[in-house]
């Protein structure tokens, strides 16, 4: 049992940057969609960027 350990703690710190990746990529290609969904809908309206409320109450273009 002792010599399949380090074969064991590998595979797991492998598994844990794969799943590690994964969550990262899945939230990148979400704000990348809804950057393109922001932007498509600025172009068929004519927009010239979208407004956010700020806490204190003022619309302002959202950054990126």
């Amino acid at each position: 049992m002792i010599a399949y350990m380090p074969q064991l703690l590998l595979l797991g710190l492998v598994g844990a940057a794969a799943l590690f990746g994964y969550k990262q990529m899945k939230r990148d290609a979400e704000q990348v969609s809804e950057n393109n969904r922001r932007s498509e809908a600025e172009s068929r309206t004519g927009a010239q960027g979208t407004l956010v409320r700020g806490p204190d109450g003022v619309y302002r273009i959202k950054k990126d």
